[in-house]
């Protein structure tokens, strides 16, 4: 067992540890990461956002899956045609999490989402959850935008 802070054998008496808990030689505290192009202290930045905007897509596919039934029962026109758009929909929203870190993916998401809630012409519940949507992914974007600069 080790004694923090203790010098280990071969250890050099130079070595410090720094707030994040990296060891480093020089002594320094670690904030040049900011002036490495890292300005959010994130390891992988443009991985993180694609996380997050890949898992809004992965919800919004699943919730338009989900919707179908209810919105069938409910008395709305969803039948057929608007079905399948509703699949279509939610198929090219499980496509484009996997072509997120290309740049035009996240405008097609910004027209993937207008295009859900002119699905409202089968039933205005898809329209609601466009909408809702819309403004997940808005809030999406402007975490990309904070965080990638």
């Amino acid at each position: 067992m080790t004694v923090p802070g203790a010098e280990q054998p071969g250890e050099s008496a130079d070595r410090s540890v720094v707030a994040s808990g990296d060891v480093t030689g020089s002594g320094e505290s670690g904030a040049g990461d900011a002036a490495e192009g890292k300005p959010s202290g994130l390891r992988n930045p443009g991985g993180a956002v694609r996380g997050v905007g890949a898992g809004c897509l992965v919800i919004e596919g699943i919730v338009l899956l989900l919707a179908i039934q209810p919105i069938r029962i409910m008395g709305g026109s969803l039948q057929g045609l608007g079905v399948w758009v509703m699949v279509g929909l939610s198929v090219l929203c499980f496509l484009l999490c996997g072509l997120l870190r290309h740049r035009w993916a996240w405008h097609v998401g910004t027209a993937l989402q207008v295009l859900v809630i002119a699905g409202g012409y089968f039933q205005w519940g898809i329209a609601a959850i466009g909408v809702v949507f819309l403004a997940l992914w808005l809030y999406v974007l402007n975490v990309r935008k904070s965080v990638l600069g």
